[in-house]
């Protein structure tokens, strides 16, 4: 009896390593995984630097295809829309052949030549120009009635300027006041409303 209850503690004492290979195995095991994880690692910065370079140019491109773009085109389509709108609405055809579109009755002075005061004679002055007067106004009729009499006004206007006065800066537009005013003097109400050469040249 005394002997076989000395056998019986030896079981349990090859028993006692088991636990042993356990814990190594899954110190093992714990090693593999944190290894894995260290591989993996690695590898996230180059995926993220590749997706980085791969997507810059076509977020670049975005945002100037959606943003820059369509500001560019505001900027541009701004001077536009403002020159039309300085241009007045448009017309149709209708409105033309209504007549709400005609051009305001004009007259024109073809090749008018004068001498220049203080020139002796020596330099003179050749221009053509069209008169113009409101809408309303009969104009082309009333300087054909009087064509001798504007003729005349025409001719000591344009006669009393000298070379000095010429070239004077803006000197057109002194010239255009005169003979509007020397128009309408001569034929006692206001008729006519602007001057525009066509014509002008001094020798």
């Amino acid at each position: 009896m005394a002997e076989k209850e000395k056998e019986k503690p030896a079981p349990a004492d090859k028993e006692k390593p088991a636990p042993e290979k356990s814990a190594s195995a899954e110190k093992e095991k714990g090693g593999a995984a944190e290894a894995a994880p260290a591989a993996g690692g690695g590898k996230g910065p180059l995926i993220i630097a590749a997706a980085a370079v791969v997507l810059a140019p076509v977020l670049s491109l975005g945002v100037a295809q959606f943003v820059l773009l369509p500001k560019l085109e505001k900027k541009l389509s701004a001077p536009a829309a403002a020159a039309s709108s300085d241009a007045g609405p448009a017309v149709s055809a209708e409105d033309k052949k209504d007549g709400k579109t005609a051009a305001p009755p004009t007259y024109e002075f073809q090749n008018v030549v004068v001498n220049l005061a203080g020139t002796m004679g020596t330099r003179y002055l050749k221009t053509s120009f069209i008169v113009t007067g409101g809408k309303d106004s009969n104009l082309q009729k009333i300087f054909e009635d009087n064509k001798a009499k504007l003729t005349d006004v025409t001719l000591n206007v344009l006669s009393s300027l000298t070379l000095a006065d010429l070239e004077e800066p803006g000197s057109k537009n002194v010239l255009r006041e005169k003979l509007v005013g020397a128009y309408n003097q001569a034929l006692d109400h206001k008729i006519a409303d602007q001057i525009y050469f066509s014509d002008f040249v001094v020798q």
